[in-house]
């Protein structure tokens, strides 16, 4: 499972280095102040809980808990729902000429996923025997 959360850590820390790239270079000009700012939170949460899902892959190999798995599964979800409602948010009056405000409603479950995901690397660590002890 390490090996799983490594790899979609490393890439979705590229695809948030490329989110805050794309930002500083190619929307600076197209979106307005709020927009803007709507997508630098979501490159900056994109990338905060990738490199937390590389301490999943960390925590993954050290204890024995699904909690932990769980918990890197949840980071990778609140990615796609916070950040990806945050992105489209952000972009939607340039796409679609007019905001798209009910994306606005998906972000909380994102936010969500996030805690949840935070819960589940504390209660698995917590709780768990460290891998390498004899049970």
């Amino acid at each position: 499972m390490s090996r799983a959360f490594t790899l979609l850590a490393a890439l979705l820390a590229l695809l948030a280095v490329l989110a805050g790239t794309f930002s500083a270079h190619a929307l600076r000009q197209r979106l307005s102040a709020n927009d803007l700012a709507l997508w630098d939170t979501a490159s900056q949460y994109h990338m905060y809980h990738a490199l937390a899902l590389l301490g999943i892959a960390w925590a993954s190999d050290r204890f024995r808990s699904r909690a932990v798995a769980a918990g890197g599964w949840l980071f990778a979800a609140g990615i796609a729902l916070f950040s990806g409602s945050l992105y489209v948010l952000a972009l939607s009056q340039t796409i679609w000429g007019q905001r798209q405000g009910w994306l606005g409603a998906i972000t909380p479950f994102g936010g969500l996923c996030f805690l949840a995901g935070w819960l589940c690397l504390l209660v698995g660590a917590f709780l768990s025997p460290p891998a390498n002890r004899a049970r």
